[in-house]
């Protein structure tokens, strides 16, 4: 049977018949004790766990008996992030839990074709948190719906909840390649090279946005002490939510779409990748299915949707993205020449990856904004001006990074806004063409840790800044020492969040 996942703002109507058999799927899982592996608990432990922060919010108790020793190895703690395993895994974790709800639903009378919808918030008027979740009561006007959680505070951490969709992008999509680098150029679509890893610190593509900012703004943070992270907000906790599976299932969608390319989005035949980590002695990847039976599987079985039975309603193209005859044209290509590369990837994908310049000290992040300057080696700087002036003819342009090395903090709620060489005193508001990127800071609570799997060197992120360079350099205004760099919150960072970044620096990569 071929299973179809539908947008959910296009049921039909707010508690359409896949959303209540949804609802009547996750209520089943919640009846189950945290030691079944099959129940709502559970799974939200496969994805992460921090017990005193589940104490807190109230999903732990001291009464509840632990699962068995072997099932909490083989399945907690499992989730891929700052990986290039972060989709495969993912993609894995939502068939497993769809079966999950299905057998509930069948066992309920439901269908036997449900699907999991997904919540595609980049469509218009489809950026607030589907009705069905924002409500503590069932249809019929009875409380105790289970898609609704109180931990959800929104952007402004006021309960409203919804996706700022002026501050979420799909520019991941327009990279051409899945794997990236870890020494300062693109982290590609899905993410750079590792072994199993459960909290990495350099976020890909697709990773970094959407995923992270749709995770940090809807989990939001408690405004009341002791100013506890929404569920989405930290990947200890996100799989709690109910949101969760739809947002993940848009993320596995948006991979599909990316992959539609054949000319240049292709997944990775590396052996390492599509076998995964147990093929080199690591953890697999694997999931309890209705019955408490395991399923393990690889990178390799994730590729084909049509083997795995499933799909999406709507696979249309996310965004045109940047081709590289648009950007030489822009450079001083004729449009004859630029055509040639019609096709070719979005921009110039080589691995050699040099550092630009950097700021001189680590930058506390609190108030409204901070900026910092990084001062840029004019042997390197001059080296990105060359490529960009010889793009009409070598057709091979630097690609340029804006890295915020180091990012600690405790707030998972954290997001700011990244600009880059605004005027002095100008409000950012007015150049949106300086913004850099938005960042979310899901899982730095976590990374910050200095007992942690990474002895606390935090998060990394990496923001494509070639559009702003090339205005620069064709406005001859790229023959500077420094670069200033703004960071604008989403709103003001307490100084309790405690947010650092250790090092922001410019890198250049081209062949």
């Amino acid at each position: 049977m071929q299973y179809i996942r539908e947008d959910v703002w296009e049921l039909g109507n707010d508690w359409a018949a896949p959303i209540l058999w949804y609802a009547r799927g996750v209520a089943a899982m919640k009846s189950r004790a945290l030691a079944v592996p099959t129940s709502w608990r559970f799974y939200g432990a496969i994805h992460g766990i921090d017990r005193p922060l589940w104490k807190a919010l109230g999903y732990l108790s001291a009464a509840d008996p632990l699962p068995r020793s072997a099932d909490v190895k083989r399945f907690w703690q499992q989730c891929q992030h700052g990986s290039w395993y972060f989709l495969p895994w993912h993609r894995g974790y939502l068939l497993a839990f769809e079966a999950n709800i299905r057998d509930a639903v069948i066992k309920l009378g439901g269908p036997k074709d449900w699907a999991l919808p997904y919540w595609n918030y980049f469509k218009p008027n489809q950026f607030k948190l589907p009705p069905a979740f924002a409500s503590p009561n069932w249809p019929d006007g009875k409380g105790n719906n289970p898609l609704f959680v109180p931990q959800r505070y929104g952007p402004n951490s006021d309960g409203k909840v919804y996706v700022p969709v002026d501050q979420i992008n799909l520019d991941a999509m327009s990279d051409p390649d899945f794997t990236g680098v870890s020494s300062g150029g693109s982290p590609g679509f899905g993410g750079i090279d590792t072994g199993f890893e459960h909290g990495g610190s350099t976020h890909g593509g697709i990773e970094t946005q959407p995923h992270d900012w749709v995770h940090g703004l809807v989990g939001g943070e408690n405004p009341k002490p002791p100013h506890l992270p929404g569920l989405m907000s930290d990947p200890d906790t996100a799989g709690l939510d109910p949101i969760f599976w739809l947002h993940h299932a848009n993320i596995d969608r948006l991979w599909q779409v990316w992959r539609q390319n054949p000319l240049t989005d292709i997944d990775p035949t590396d052996a390492n990748w599509l076998k995964g980590p147990g093929s080199v002695g690591e953890r697999i990847f694997s999931m309890p299915m209705p019955g408490n039976v395991p399923w393990n599987y690889t990178p390799a079985d994730m590729v084909d949707l049509a083997k795995l039975g499933y799909s999406y309603d709507d696979l249309s193209p996310a965004t045109a993205g940047l081709i590289a005859s648009l950007r030489l044209e822009r450079l001083g290509a004729s449009a004859a020449a630029a055509n040639v590369t019609e096709g070719a990837p979005a921009m110039a994908s080589g691995k050699n990856v040099e550092l630009v310049g950097a700021n001189r000290k680590a930058l506390p992040i609190s108030g409204d904004q901070v900026s910092t300057s990084v001062q840029l080696d004019a042997g390197m700087r001059n080296k990105v001006s060359a490529s960009l002036a010889a793009a009409a003819t070598s057709g091979t342009p630097d690609r340029v990074f804006l890295n915020l090395e180091n990012v600690r903090g405790l707030s998972d709620a954290t997001a700011f806004h990244v600009y880059v060489a605004l005027p002095e005193g100008a409000n950012p508001a007015n150049y949106p063409d300086r913004l850099a990127g938005s960042i979310a800071l899901f899982g730095v609570r976590k990374a910050s840790l200095a007992d942690g799997e990474h002895a606390g060197k935090g998060l990394t992120f990496v923001l494509e800044i070639t559009k702003i360079v090339d205005a620069l350099h064709l406005g001859n205004a790229f023959d500077v020492n420094t670069l200033d760099v703004r960071i604008v919150p989403t709103k003001p960072v307490p100084k309790r969040a405690k947010i650092t970044i250790g090092r922001v620096s410019i890198f250049r990569q081209g062949g």
